[in-house]
C-alpha cells in the first residue's frame, strides 16, 4: 500500500495558506505543487509558499506522485478543473461549494465515479470535536424527537472584502452571497444533523453591498422528519456575530457557536460546555480569521480515504445537498413562493 499521498494545489488565493499549513502537518501526505493562472500570480505565489507554482494545467497533472488535487478557484470554477483531474485520474478535494449549480455539481459527481476517484468537499467544521459530539448525542436519541433546527451566520464584511476580487458577490463567480458562500458551512451541519428537507420558503435581498448576490436573507423550513427550522444569513450586520446552530429535541437541545458548544441541556444529563479554544474561531467580520486544524482532520479523512480505498466523509453527494437547498433558497425567493421537494 501507498504510504503517502501526493498532493498538489489549484489556485493560490488567501484560503491556500490554510490548506498548505494543513498539509505541512500531514503524517501521510505530501505538498508536490501549485498552479497559477499567470506567471506573475506564480512568481508571487512561489514567494510566499516556498513550494514550485506551474502555470501549465498538463505540466502540473503529471507531477510525478500526484494523487489529490485541491481545487481552491473561484467557486464557478470548479468544475473545469475537477473534470480535466478525474480524467487524468486524480482524486478531487474542492473547496466548498462543491459547484454553482446543480448541474455542474452532478458532472463533477458523475466524472468522479465513472474515473473511479475520490471525490471531497471541504465542510472542515464536520470534524469540530464539539459537533461531533453533537452529533452522536443525536443519533443515539439523547435528544430525543427533533423539533426544531436553526441555522444563523449573522456575519459582516466590509466593500473592501467585495472589491478585493472580482468573483466575490458575483452570480457566476459565487453563484450568490451571504448563503453560498458564508452560510453554507453552518447549513451543511444543520441538514447532516436535522436531515432532508420537504419544503423551504426563502427570502434574499441586497441591502448593504452593491453586489449581484445578497447580503441578507431568512428561510423557513420543514424537515421530511416533521421537524421545524429557520436559517438566517448575511454578510451585512455590524459588527458580525458568531456563527449559530441550534438543535431542539423532546428530550433537550443543544447550541454550538463557532463551532464550540455553548448550551447542553438535556433532561437527566448534567450541563456540558467547552472550556475556551482560541485555535478555533469565527469568521464572522474576518474571512482569514480561521483556523487550519479542522482542514488538517479533513486532510487526513480523505487522504485515509484513498489509502483505504473508501468514501470520504464529505464527499459530492453529501455536499451537493447544501448546495440544492440553498438554490431552492434562492428560487422561492424570486418566485415568492414556498417550494416543495
Amino acid at each position: 500500500m501507498k504510504e503517502k499521498v501526493g498532493i498538489g494545489i489549484i489556485g493560490t488565493g488567501i484560503i491556500t495558506g490554510k490548506h498548505i499549513q494543513a498539509i505541512n502537518l500531514l503524517e501521510n501526505g505530501q505538498l508536490l505543487g501549485l498552479m497559477a493562472y499567470s506567471q506573475a500570480n506564480a512568481k508571487e505565489a512561489e514567494q510566499t509558499f516556498g513550494t514550485k507554482v506551474y502555470t501549465d494545467l498538463d505540466a502540473f497533472l503529471s507531477i510525478p506522485g500526484l494523487d489529490l488535487v485541491v481545487i481552491c478557484t473561484p467557486s464557478g470554477h470548479h468544475m473545469e478543473y475537477a473534470l480535466v483531474a478525474a480524467k487524468a485520474g486524480k482524486h478531487v478535494l474542492i473547496e466548498k461549494p462543491i459547484e454553482v449549480t446543480l448541474e455542474k455539481a452532478d458532472l463533477i459527481i458523475n466524472s468522479c465515479k465513472s474515473s473511479g476517484v475520490k471525490c471531497g468537499v471541504i465542510f472542515q467544521n464536520r470534524f469540530s470535536q464539539d459537533y461531533i459530539k453533537l452529533k452522536q448525542a443525536v443519533n443515539d436519541g439523547k435528544l430525543g424527537k427533533l423539533l426544531m433546527g436553526n441555522a444563523h451566520i449573522n456575519w459582516y464584511r466590509t466593500e473592501e472584502y467585495y472589491n478585493s476580487s472580482n468573483w466575490k458577490g458575483t452570480l457566476s463567480g459565487d453563484g450568490g452571497g451571504a448563503f453560498i458562500n458564508q452560510g453554507i458551512h453552518t447549513i451543511d451541519l444543520l441538514l447532516d444533523i436535522m436531515g432532508d428537507v420537504k419544503m423551504v420558503f426563502g427570502k434574499i435581498d441586497s441591502i448593504y453591498h452593491t453586489i449581484e448576490g445578497e447580503d441578507i436573507g431568512a428561510a423557513v423550513l420543514n424537515f421530511k422528519n416533521g421537524a421545524l427550522g429557520s436559517i438566517t444569513a448575511s454578510t451585512a450586520l455590524y459588527p458580525g456575530y458568531p456563527e449559530r446552530l441550534e438543535i431542539y429535541g423532546s428530550l433537550g437541545s443543544v447550541i454550538l457557536e463557532a463551532g464550540k458548544l455553548i448550551a447542553w441541556n438535556i433532561k437527566g444529563e448534567d450541563l456540558q460546555v467547552s472550556s475556551p479554544d482560541f485555535s478555533i474561531v469565527s469568521g464572522s467580520s474576518d474571512p482569514m480569521a480561521i483556523g487550519f486544524q479542522l482542514h488538517l482532520e479533513q486532510y487526513r479523512d480523505i487522504v485515509s480515504a484513498i489509502l483505504l480505498d473508501r468514501e470520504p466523509l464529505v464527499n459530492g453527494l453529501t455536499a451537493r445537498k447544501s448546495l440544492e437547498l440553498i438554490l431552492t433558497i434562492y428560487k422561492s425567493s424570486k418566485t415568492n413562493e414556498p417550494i416543495f421537494y
